[in-house]
């Protein structure tokens, strides 16, 4: 039999991606990484896609709304003529049908990172109202959100911890009544109880008129005392839904052999529960927590409108209201992104925290 010579492998006929994967197969972590952001690529931007179509069908004309209310407060006395609605039309993305006007759209949002003006306060471009509700929204929903599930991770805790106490049950049963009432329904009892009745704490507004946005002592005592009844009413709720998952998460864990080890070896209860139960319950915790910090960049809508606080939540009714479509988009975009990549960081941080999850 006649063998033939073995070709010999020049540079040029190397192929790369077979190479790629043998070099991606001995670095797991980087696949891991390259895989999960390119998974967020393709996920924020169909969301977003998503999103600029459905609101482009909301019915409805902007232009003539923006036109009407330019007439009422007396801008021009006169019907606009066509060249002006066709400005308005293209200064707002909306000339063209509805796939140039999405182009147009991504190529602002991507390249430009513009998102052009915004109907409610023209020609204020959108980011810049957004960038003034953000703060604002950040501060009430980040702050109230850190309080719940730190007091919800501690009290959910000790309730499983001791489970057959008298006390543990009934904290059990009042968060699970509690958990089922919504936000804005707590709201309305501070503010009918403790706003007007008791004249605690103001009903509306996220600081006194009178006082002069900045960094001082009054105008932060004023935040905080105005901040209060809408924390409250998150904080009341949040801590009872935190409290009832770290204790189902809790009891799964009592009774391990580990645990029972521990016990044997003479530790005494508070350092099994810190240094050992406790550790199994919080990093699917850290994982609810980051879900819930990335989603705050929506606001809480109800919460926002109730106190007339000026946040995102209070903005996005507004823009809906008057169908401004660059605002809408930039506040929906911006709470995708925050959800979204707060799920990347998980994703990326979980392994290094938990030999369990691997790389996959």
């Amino acid at each position: 039999m006649i063998k033939s010579a073995p070709q010999r492998i020049t540079p040029g006929k190397t192929r790369i991606f077979p190479a790629l994967r043998l070099w991606l197969a001995t670095h797991p972590l980087i696949a891991y990484a390259l895989r999960r952001f390119g998974a967020y690529l393709l996920t924020l931007w169909g969301s977003l896609t998503v999103t600029f179509f459905f609101f482009r069908l909301i019915p409805g004309n902007p232009i003539a709304s923006f036109v009407q209310s330019l007439q009422s407060r007396q801008v021009y006395n006169v019907h606009a003529s066509q060249d002006v609605v066709q400005y308005y039309n293209k200064i707002f993305g909306l000339d063209g049908n509805l796939f140039q006007q999405y182009l147009h759209y991504m190529y602002q949002l991507i390249v430009l990172h513009d998102l052009g003006p915004s109907l409610i306060s023209f020609p204020t471009s959108s980011q810049v109202l957004i960038a003034r509700s953000l703060p604002w929204t950040i501060g009430l929903l980040g702050l109230s959100t850190l309080i719940s599930w730190v007091l919800g991770l501690i009290l959910g805790a000790l309730i499983g911890w001791k489970r057959e106490k008298k006390a543990s049950e009934w904290m059990t049963n009042l968060c699970i009544a509690l958990s089922h009432i919504p936000f804005y329904f707590i709201a309305l009892i501070l503010i009918f109880f403790i706003a007007y009745r008791l004249d605690w704490f103001p009903p509306t507004s996220a600081y006194d008129p009178s006082l002069d946005p900045g960094f001082n002592l009054d105008f932060i005592l004023s935040v905080i005392n105005h901040g209060t009844l809408p924390a409250l009413s998150i904080v009341i709720i949040g801590v009872c839904s935190w409290m009832l998952s770290t204790r189902m998460l809790m009891i799964t864990i009592v009774g391990e052999d580990y645990l029972t080890f521990a016990e044997a070896k003479g530790l005494k209860p508070r350092s099994i529960l810190t240094r050992y139960a406790l550790r199994n319950c919080y990093l699917p915790q850290i994982t609810g927590l980051g879900i819930t910090l990335g989603s705050i960049f929506n606001g809480n809508v109800l919460v926002e409108q109730l106190f007339a606080y000026p946040g995102i939540g209070n903005l996005f009714v507004t823009a809906i209201q008057q169908l401004d479509f660059n605002t809408i988009q930039g506040i929906v975009a911006l709470a995708i992104f925050g959800v979204l990549t707060a799920n990347l960081i998980l994703d990326l941080l979980l392994p290094a925290f938990d030999p369990r999850v691997k790389y996959n």
